[in-house]
Protein backbone atom coordinates (compact mmCIF):
# COMPACT_ATOMS: atom_id res chain seq x y z
CA UNK A 1 0.00 0.00 0.00
CA UNK A 2 0.77 3.69 -0.49
CA UNK A 3 -0.36 5.42 2.36
CA UNK A 4 -0.41 9.57 2.22
CA UNK A 5 -2.12 12.45 3.97
CA UNK A 6 -3.82 14.94 2.20
CA UNK A 7 -4.89 18.53 2.66
CA UNK A 8 -3.50 21.89 4.32
CA UNK A 9 -1.36 21.93 7.26
CA UNK A 10 -3.21 20.41 10.45
CA UNK A 11 -6.12 19.64 8.32
CA UNK A 12 -4.84 16.01 6.48
CA UNK A 13 -6.99 13.82 6.07
CA UNK A 14 -5.50 10.19 5.98
CA UNK A 15 -5.51 8.78 2.80
CA UNK A 16 -4.35 5.69 0.46
CA UNK A 17 -2.96 5.62 -3.29
CA UNK A 18 -5.12 3.51 -5.26
CA UNK A 19 -3.52 0.73 -8.49
CA UNK A 20 -5.25 3.99 -10.93
CA UNK A 21 -3.06 6.31 -8.74
CA UNK A 22 -6.46 8.09 -7.51
CA UNK A 23 -5.68 9.41 -3.76
CA UNK A 24 -8.51 7.58 -1.72
CA UNK A 25 -9.97 9.11 1.15
CA UNK A 26 -9.60 6.26 4.56
CA UNK A 27 -10.72 9.02 6.99
CA UNK A 28 -14.33 6.60 7.56
CA UNK A 29 -11.30 3.60 8.84
CA UNK A 30 -8.97 5.43 11.16
CA UNK A 31 -8.44 8.89 11.92
CA UNK A 32 -4.91 9.28 10.30
CA UNK A 33 -1.68 7.29 9.68
CA UNK A 34 0.24 7.18 12.88
CA UNK A 35 0.13 4.81 15.56
CA UNK A 36 -2.28 1.49 15.99
CA UNK A 37 -2.97 2.50 11.93
CA UNK A 38 0.64 1.40 11.11
CA UNK A 39 0.77 -1.14 13.19
CA UNK A 40 1.15 -4.81 11.75
CA UNK A 41 -2.76 -5.33 12.54
CA UNK A 42 -3.73 -2.06 11.48
CA UNK A 43 -1.96 -2.29 8.34
CA UNK A 44 -3.53 -5.55 7.40
CA UNK A 45 -7.15 -3.87 8.22
CA UNK A 46 -6.36 -1.23 5.90
CA UNK A 47 -4.87 -3.92 3.05
CA UNK A 48 -8.34 -5.58 3.35
CA UNK A 49 -10.49 -2.24 2.18
CA UNK A 50 -11.07 -2.38 -1.46
CA UNK A 51 -10.23 0.85 -2.34
CA UNK A 52 -12.85 1.67 -4.92
CA UNK A 53 -15.25 1.25 -2.08
CA UNK A 54 -13.62 4.86 -0.69
CA UNK A 55 -14.34 8.16 -1.56
CA UNK A 56 -12.08 10.03 -3.94
CA UNK A 57 -10.14 12.81 -2.79
CA UNK A 58 -8.97 15.51 -5.59
CA UNK A 59 -5.13 16.16 -5.52
CA UNK A 60 -4.23 18.88 -3.11
CA UNK A 61 -0.94 19.27 -0.64
CA UNK A 62 0.36 16.25 0.71
CA UNK A 63 1.20 16.18 4.38
CA UNK A 64 3.90 14.21 6.17
CA UNK A 65 3.31 10.44 5.24
CA UNK A 66 3.26 10.10 8.66
CA UNK A 67 1.71 11.89 11.82
CA UNK A 68 2.21 11.76 15.50
CA UNK A 69 6.15 10.81 15.37
CA UNK A 70 7.62 10.74 18.30
CA UNK A 71 11.24 9.96 17.44
CA UNK A 72 13.27 11.65 14.13
CA UNK A 73 16.28 9.76 14.38
CA UNK A 74 18.97 10.06 11.54
CA UNK A 75 22.50 7.77 10.72
CA UNK A 76 25.17 10.14 9.73
CA UNK A 77 28.17 9.42 7.43
CA UNK A 78 26.14 5.72 6.05
CA UNK A 79 27.68 6.22 2.76
CA UNK A 80 31.45 5.13 2.59
CA UNK A 81 31.55 6.89 -0.43
CA UNK A 82 30.17 9.87 0.88
CA UNK A 83 31.94 9.59 4.35
CA UNK A 84 34.83 10.26 2.03
CA UNK A 85 33.84 13.18 -0.01
CA UNK A 86 33.56 15.29 3.26
CA UNK A 87 36.91 13.64 4.58
CA UNK A 88 35.10 11.58 7.15
CA UNK A 89 36.63 8.14 7.64
CA UNK A 90 33.80 5.38 7.87
CA UNK A 91 32.07 5.31 11.26
CA UNK A 92 33.24 2.01 13.36
CA UNK A 93 28.95 1.81 14.51
CA UNK A 94 26.44 4.11 13.26
CA UNK A 95 27.12 7.84 13.95
CA UNK A 96 23.49 8.87 15.76
CA UNK A 97 21.75 12.43 16.01
CA UNK A 98 18.56 13.28 16.67
CA UNK A 99 16.25 15.76 14.08
CA UNK A 100 13.79 18.02 15.72
CA UNK A 101 10.09 16.74 14.54
CA UNK A 102 9.53 20.33 14.13
CA UNK A 103 11.35 20.19 11.23
CA UNK A 104 8.89 17.69 9.67
CA UNK A 105 7.16 19.09 6.64
CA UNK A 106 5.27 17.65 3.22
CA UNK A 107 6.79 16.22 0.81
CA UNK A 108 6.19 19.75 -1.53
CA UNK A 109 6.26 22.40 0.94
CA UNK A 110 8.52 25.23 0.70
CA UNK A 111 11.96 24.75 2.87
CA UNK A 112 12.86 27.54 4.78
CA UNK A 113 16.59 29.12 4.90
CA UNK A 114 17.12 29.79 8.09
CA UNK A 115 18.24 33.65 9.29
CA UNK A 116 22.36 33.82 8.95
CA UNK A 117 22.29 30.48 7.01
CA UNK A 118 25.42 30.92 4.25
CA UNK A 119 25.64 27.11 3.91
CA UNK A 120 21.84 25.19 3.21
CA UNK A 121 22.87 21.57 1.56
CA UNK A 122 20.53 19.02 0.35
CA UNK A 123 20.61 15.28 0.67
CA UNK A 124 18.26 12.63 -0.57
CA UNK A 125 17.89 9.92 2.04
CA UNK A 126 15.86 6.61 2.80
CA UNK A 127 13.20 6.97 5.39
CA UNK A 128 12.33 3.92 7.66
CA UNK A 129 9.01 4.14 9.74
CA UNK A 130 8.36 2.00 12.60
CA UNK A 131 5.36 0.17 13.30
CA UNK A 132 5.62 -1.17 16.30
CA UNK A 133 7.40 -1.13 19.94
CA UNK A 134 11.10 -2.40 19.47
CA UNK A 135 13.40 -2.74 21.95
CA UNK A 136 16.64 -5.20 22.09
CA UNK A 137 15.56 -6.75 18.79
CA UNK A 138 17.73 -8.69 16.77
CA UNK A 139 18.89 -8.08 13.91
CA UNK A 140 17.20 -10.90 11.87
CA UNK A 141 14.28 -9.56 13.51
CA UNK A 142 14.53 -6.23 13.26
CA UNK A 143 12.12 -5.81 9.65
CA UNK A 144 9.34 -7.53 11.55
CA UNK A 145 8.92 -3.88 13.23
CA UNK A 146 8.94 -1.46 10.28
CA UNK A 147 5.64 -0.49 9.03
CA UNK A 148 7.31 0.94 5.66
CA UNK A 149 9.38 3.26 3.96
CA UNK A 150 9.50 6.95 2.71
CA UNK A 151 11.78 9.66 0.69
CA UNK A 152 13.09 11.63 3.38
CA UNK A 153 15.04 14.93 2.86
CA UNK A 154 17.47 15.58 5.56
CA UNK A 155 17.50 19.42 4.95
CA UNK A 156 21.24 20.43 6.65
CA UNK A 157 23.16 23.80 7.73
CA UNK A 158 26.44 22.79 7.47
CA UNK A 159 27.84 25.89 9.38
CA UNK A 160 25.32 25.25 11.77
CA UNK A 161 25.99 21.83 11.97
CA UNK A 162 30.01 21.33 12.57
CA UNK A 163 31.37 25.46 13.15
CA UNK A 164 29.20 26.33 15.81
CA UNK A 165 30.29 23.68 18.24
CA UNK A 166 28.46 20.77 19.75
CA UNK A 167 26.40 17.88 17.87
CA UNK A 168 25.31 18.14 14.87
CA UNK A 169 21.55 18.63 15.72
CA UNK A 170 21.20 22.10 15.15
CA UNK A 171 22.39 22.03 12.11
CA UNK A 172 19.63 19.45 11.28
CA UNK A 173 16.37 20.65 13.14
CA UNK A 174 15.63 24.56 11.57
CA UNK A 175 12.10 25.20 10.67
CA UNK A 176 10.84 22.49 7.47
CA UNK A 177 14.55 20.80 7.33
CA UNK A 178 12.16 17.42 7.17
CA UNK A 179 10.29 16.65 4.08
CA UNK A 180 9.21 13.04 4.55
CA UNK A 181 6.77 11.60 1.91
CA UNK A 182 5.12 11.64 -0.59
CA UNK A 183 3.85 8.20 0.56
CA UNK A 184 4.45 5.23 3.73
CA UNK A 185 4.99 2.82 1.55
CA UNK A 186 4.39 -0.66 3.38
CA UNK A 187 7.38 -2.99 3.79
CA UNK A 188 5.34 -5.52 1.35
CA UNK A 189 5.61 -3.66 -1.78
CA UNK A 190 9.61 -2.50 -1.34
CA UNK A 191 11.21 -6.07 -2.12
CA UNK A 192 15.30 -5.25 -0.67
CA UNK A 193 15.40 -1.71 1.03
CA UNK A 194 18.99 -2.15 -0.22
CA UNK A 195 18.20 -1.97 -3.49
CA UNK A 196 16.41 1.40 -3.83
CA UNK A 197 18.20 3.94 -6.50
CA UNK A 198 18.33 7.26 -5.18
CA UNK A 199 18.61 10.72 -6.74
CA UNK A 200 18.54 14.45 -6.19
CA UNK A 201 18.58 17.57 -8.72
CA UNK A 202 18.87 20.98 -7.94
CA UNK A 203 17.60 23.41 -10.75
CA UNK A 204 17.11 20.39 -13.12
CA UNK A 205 21.00 19.29 -12.33
CA UNK A 206 22.33 15.77 -10.75
CA UNK A 207 23.54 16.10 -8.04
CA UNK A 208 23.08 12.88 -6.41
CA UNK A 209 22.61 9.92 -8.19
CA UNK A 210 23.18 6.39 -5.92
CA UNK A 211 21.65 3.57 -4.70
CA UNK A 212 20.83 2.08 -0.96
CA UNK A 213 23.04 -1.07 -1.46
CA UNK A 214 26.46 0.80 -0.66
CA UNK A 215 24.77 1.86 2.50
CA UNK A 216 27.67 0.46 5.00
CA UNK A 217 24.96 -0.52 8.04
CA UNK A 218 21.74 -1.57 6.23
CA UNK A 219 17.94 -1.11 7.37
CA UNK A 220 18.24 -4.64 9.80
CA UNK A 221 21.06 -3.40 11.40
CA UNK A 222 19.78 -0.16 11.89
CA UNK A 223 16.51 -1.05 13.08
CA UNK A 224 18.16 -3.79 15.92
CA UNK A 225 21.11 -1.62 16.77
CA UNK A 226 18.68 1.46 17.42
CA UNK A 227 16.56 -0.82 19.56
CA UNK A 228 19.31 -1.43 22.13
CA UNK A 229 19.70 2.34 23.07
CA UNK A 230 16.32 3.34 23.35
CA UNK A 231 12.35 1.75 22.61
CA UNK A 232 11.37 2.33 18.54
CA UNK A 233 7.60 3.24 18.28
CA UNK A 234 4.79 3.83 16.01
CA UNK A 235 5.80 6.38 13.91
CA UNK A 236 8.99 7.05 14.57
CA UNK A 237 11.32 8.27 11.46
CA UNK A 238 15.00 6.74 10.84
CA UNK A 239 16.52 8.64 8.06
CA UNK A 240 19.44 6.18 7.28
CA UNK A 241 21.76 8.19 5.41
CA UNK A 242 22.63 9.68 2.11
CA UNK A 243 24.28 8.78 -1.11
CA UNK A 244 27.49 11.44 -2.15
CA UNK A 245 26.96 14.44 -3.97
CA UNK A 246 26.17 16.70 -1.44
CA UNK A 247 26.77 20.43 -1.75
CA UNK A 248 29.42 20.59 0.90
CA UNK A 249 31.73 17.58 -0.86
CA UNK A 250 31.96 19.49 -4.01
CA UNK A 251 35.19 21.63 -4.91
CA UNK A 252 34.10 24.43 -4.66
CA UNK A 253 31.41 23.54 -2.13
CA UNK A 254 28.13 24.38 -3.30
CA UNK A 255 25.10 25.78 -1.45
CA UNK A 256 21.57 26.10 -1.58
CA UNK A 257 20.25 30.12 -2.43
CA UNK A 258 16.41 31.08 -1.90
CA UNK A 259 14.86 30.59 -5.13
CA UNK A 260 16.40 27.35 -5.82
CA UNK A 261 14.70 24.14 -6.70
CA UNK A 262 15.40 20.95 -5.22
CA UNK A 263 13.84 17.35 -6.61
CA UNK A 264 14.42 14.02 -5.46
CA UNK A 265 13.05 10.66 -5.01
CA UNK A 266 13.62 6.70 -4.47
CA UNK A 267 12.78 3.77 -6.72
CA UNK A 268 9.42 2.82 -5.89
CA UNK A 269 9.00 5.18 -2.51
CA UNK A 270 7.76 8.86 -5.11
CA UNK A 271 9.49 12.18 -5.46
CA UNK A 272 9.50 14.62 -3.77
CA UNK A 273 10.21 18.76 -5.05
CA UNK A 274 10.75 21.82 -2.80
CA UNK A 275 11.22 25.49 -3.35
CA UNK A 276 13.57 27.31 -1.22
CA UNK A 277 12.85 30.23 0.23
CA UNK A 278 14.30 32.92 3.12
CA UNK A 279 12.86 32.50 6.58
CA UNK A 280 12.69 36.29 6.86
Amino acid sequence: MKLMRVGEIGQEKPAMLDADGKIRDLSGHVSDIAGASISPEGLAKLAAIDPKTLPELQPGRIGACVAGTGKFICIGLNFSDHAAETGAAVPPEPVIFMKATSAIVGPNDNVLIPRGSEKTDWEVELGVVIGKTAKYVSEADALDYVAGYCVSHDVSERAFQTERAGQWTKGKSCDTFGPIGPWLVTKDEIADPQNLGMWLKVNGETMQNGSSKTMVYGVAFVVSYLSQFMSLHPGDVISTGTPPGVGMGMKPPRFLRAGDVVELGIDGLGTQKQTFQADL
